[in-house]
Order: C-alpha cells, then sequence, then structure tokens
C-alpha cells in the first residue's frame, strides 16, 4: 500500500445508486480512464441497475469523481459514505460489468421503486429496541462474526444469494412484526427490503446509509453497535467514528480475524487460521507459506506492496 502523508490523507468514498441505467457498459472505459488519470484506485461495479462500489484516493480527486458521476444522467443523488484511511486500501483500479450490482439472484426486484422505509442513524436504536421489530443483519456470516448490533439475527449465509431462500424459511417468525434490516453501506439491505416487500410484508425498514453512517454519527455511549464492522480493503474493519479497526485478515482464506484468533494455535501469518485451518490440506498451507516468505522479503527489499499480501 502506498503510505500517506498527515498532511494529504487518503479519502475513501464507498457509494451506490439504484437506478435504471441503459447503456451502462459505454460507461466503463471512460471512468476507468478518469479513475486512472486521477490515481484514484478501488472497484466500481455498473449494471443496468445502477451502480455500487467503493474507492479511494485524495480528498480533491474522490471530489472530482462523485461531481463526475453524478453528472451521469440516472446517477444524480448518489448514497455516499467517506471515511479515511492511513494507507492507501487498494492496490489498483477495476471498473467492472455485472448483472447485478449485488447480487441477490432474484428477479424484477427494482428497490429504487420499492425498498423498505429509510431510518436515519439518530432513530435506530429506538426502532431496533422495540420489542415488535425482528431486526435482521443482511451481510454474510464471515462479516458478522466480528461485529453486529445488540440483539440482531444472523442468517448465517456465505453470499447474498442464500437470502431469500432464508427469508422464505423463517417467513412464520417475521409475520406480524417490524421487521429492519441493516448492512454494510446500505445497498444490501436496500435490495433485502425490495425483497421482503414484495412477499407482502409492510412494515418492513432499512438502516439509511449503513452500519458506516450509523458509526460515524452516533457517539459510542449511545451505541448499539458491538464489534467493529468489516469493510472490503486492506482496513478490514473500522470502528466508532469510523477510526480504523484492530481486525486483521486471513491471507489463506480471507475471513477477518480478532485478537482471539491471533491466538489460536492454528493461526499462522498468511497460512492460516482458525476458520481454514481444517479446510485446507497440507500441500495448500505449504503453497500459502512460499507465498508469505515472498512477501515478506518484498518488505525488507522494499519493494512496495506484494499482490500476495
Amino acid at each position: 500500500m502506498t503510505r500517506s502523508t498527515h498532511d494529504q490523507p487518503v479519502r475513501v468514498a464507498a457509494l451506490y445508486r439504484f437506478a435504471q441505467l441503459d447503456g451502462f457498459e459505454a460507461l466503463r472505459a471512460p471512468l476507468a480512464a478518469f479513475c486512472c488519470g486521477r490515481g484514484i484506485k478501488g472497484t466500481l461495479l455498473l449494471a443496468h441497475e445502477g451502480i455500487n462500489g467503493t474507492v479511494a484516493g485524495s480528498e480533491a480527486d474522490i471530489a472530482a469523481l462523485i461531481e463526475h458521476l453524478e453528472s451521469i444522467e440516472g446517477l444524480a443523488g448518489l448514497e455516499v459514505k467517506y471515511s479515511s484511511a492511513a494507507e492507501m486500501p487498494f492496490h489498483r483500479m477495476k471498473v467492472r460489468l455485472k448483472r447485478e450490482i449485488v447480487t441477490m439472484g432474484v428477479e424484477d426486484i427494482d428497490p429504487a421503486a420499492s425498498a423498505g422505509t429509510y431510518v436515519a442513524a439518530a432513530d435506530w436504536n429506538a426502532l431496533i429496541s422495540d420489542a415488535d421489530t425482528v431486526v435482521i443483519d443482511t451481510r454474510n456470516a464471515y462479516e458478522v462474526s466480528i461485529g453486529t448490533f445488540k440483539g440482531a439475527v444472523d442468517p448465517a449465509t456465505s453470499s447474498f444469494r442464500e437470502f431469500p431462500a432464508w427469508v422464505e424459511k423463517h417467513r412464520a417468525e417475521l409475520e406480524g412484526r417490524k421487521v429492519a434490516m441493516f448492512c454494510t453501506g446500505g445497498i444490501r439491505c436496500e435490495k433485502a427490503t425490495a425483497y421482503v416487500k414484495s412477499l407482502g410484508f409492510e412494515e418492513v425498514f432499512h438502516l439509511k446509509g449503513g452500519i458506516l453512517k450509523y458509526l460515524e454519527e452516533v457517539p459510542a455511549e449511545e451505541s448499539l453497535w458491538q464489534g467493529e464492522c468489516f469493510v472490503f480493503d486492506e482496513r478490514v474493519s473500522v470502528s466508532h467514528g469510523l477510526t480504523e479497526g484492530e481486525a486483521e485478515l486471513c491471507r489463506a482464506c480471507r475471513h477477518p480475524l480478532i485478537a482471539e484468533d491471533l491466538l489460536s494455535p492454528r493461526y499462522a501469518a498468511g497460512i492460516s487460521c482458525p476458520h481454514c485451518f481444517d479446510a485446507r490440506s497440507d500441500e495448500d498451507r505449504a503453497r500459502y507459506a512460499e507465498r508469505q516468505r515472498q512477501v515478506e522479503l518484498a518488505q525488507v527489499r522494499g519493494d512496495g506492496p506484494h499482490i500476495g499480501g
């Protein structure tokens, strides 16, 4: 990663917008050129249903990108969450074309027209503290493992594609109750609420701006959040005030690790952790060990970030 200076911190923007984006394929090359020409790194996903992604760069360059995106027909009104990083948290810039900007695999779901009711971060505590509310974490199990809201239900999914099946299985438990959902930045739960509403549920809510907005705006002493929030970049996690968290990443399986995991005899930096030890062979670990050796050699030589790391 490229270390920033105190005077030039890295600005991170998590953004999305559900919109009918006809001709989205034509946006790919110009967007990639715009970002690469300004040293912006990260990932942007484009699909018929809109845009999603997280990018990082200087404050001025990120501001220029957001202004540029807002000028594109259909993308005005982007949902954007800003945070900062001590170092550039991405290795490269990618602009990808997708069938969905967040993959659920259900046809004819239009979050732009039928998402649940937004709940501001300041009002979230009251909603999820209501005994008539069932609170659902729509993220995947590895994300939930390092932090979630007090009393939230964990569907224990390994991908968002599994969420509709989980809802169908637990439908009877949701009937007659308020359903409040949340995710990292707001996009996943926005689509989840649209799906749940399509099943006939009426009192469906989601946290506007997601966990990131809540951690930014709600003081730690008033917070119902427990743990840290996983983010999809080299920071691994953030905490209250969107400060960088303490979690680390297993480079063998990409699972976030808390302090307890790092003390496990099954943890070896870059090679294994308690979450993947039984799922990997000795041959796998030997391969990871060689990769870790190359990472460490690159660090000693001062070659900059090794992609394997």
